[in-house]
C-alpha cells in the first residue's frame, strides 16, 4: 500500500541521510570521550613516552646529582671516597621513592 504520491521521497533505509551520519559522528565521540573519561581507552604512545622520559629523568637526574654533592663533600672535607658512595646510595634511594610515585600517579 502506498501512502501518497506527494511524499518527501526519503528514503529512511539509506545510510545517505545527513541527519543519521551526524548523528553516528556524535555517537562516536561521545562513547570515545566516555571511554577516555573512565580510563578504558587504549593509552596512547605519546603517554608512554612521556612516562618513559620521566622516569628516566628522576633516575639520571638523582644518581648524577647526589654523586656530584658527594664529590664535592669529599673534596671539601678530605673523605674521599666516603661521601661519594654515601651519596650515592642516597641517591638511588631517592630515584627508586620518585619511580615509584610516577607509577603510582593516575593517568589522565
Amino acid at each position: 500500500m502506498r501512502v501518497a504520491e506527494d511524499e518527501t521521497g526519503r528514503d529512511f533505509t539509506s545510510a545517505d541521510d545527513p541527519r543519521l551520519s551526524a548523528l553516528d559522528e556524535r555517537l562516536k565521540e561521545a562513547r570515545h570521550a566516555e571511554a577516555l573519561r573512565t580510563g578504558q581507552g587504549a593509552p596512547t604512545a605519546d603517554a608512554g613516552y612521556s612516562l618513559g622520559n620521566r622516569v628516566l629523568a628522576a633516575l639520571i637526574g638523582s644518581l648524577v646529582g647526589s654523586a656530584l654533592i658527594g664529590w664535592c663533600i669529599d673534596r671539601w672535607f678530605g673523605t674521599t671516597p666516603w661521601a661519594l658512595i654515601v651519596m650515592l646510595f642516597l641517591g638511588i634511594a631517592v630515584a627508586f621513592r620518585q619511580i615509584i610515585r610516577i607509577a603510582g600517579e593516575r593517568p589522565e
